[in-house]
């Protein structure tokens, strides 16, 4: 039985090559287009892992990785955000926001799906906010 990962992604273009690689490689993937719909899947799915971008419709990144971490239900759900936000403290403030990890667009074809599974395989959830 595949895993099945949440992409909380606007971009049509970003999200078909991270579906493509992940169903690729055995996954179960399905996506949202905006961070409110995204909280309200992720939590009737309870995907094994969440792909998070930053700059979303409605809700930002931050916000919606905030939000996760409050329902206790998705406590060992690693979210990763998946971002072009690369300035100075980007990835801190998201990972202070509750994200477990990051990932740089444009992704690396070549190790994405690698990078994926070790988040997975560290069983690195969110277990309570960041600080």
């Amino acid at each position: 039985m595949s895993e099945t990962l949440l992409i909380i992604e606007d971009n049509p273009q970003n999200f078909y090559m991270m579906r493509f690689l992940l169903e690729k490689n055995g996954f179960t993937v399905i996506g949202v287009e905006n961070g409110r719909e995204g909280i309200e899947k992720a939590l009737t799915l309870k995907p094994r892992a969440i792909l998070l971008d930053i700059q979303l419709p409605e809700m930002d990144g931050y916000a919606v990785a905030e939000e996760l971490t409050k329902h206790g239900e998705l406590g060992d759900v690693p979210i990763i955000a998946v971002t072009s936000y690369a300035m100075v403290g980007d990835r801190e403030r998201i990972l202070a926001a509750g994200a477990t990890g990051y990932i740089e667009k444009p992704i690396d074809p070549e190790t994405f799906v690698a990078e994926i599974v070790q988040y997975l395989a560290d069983g690195c959830g969110h277990l309570e906010k960041r600080q």
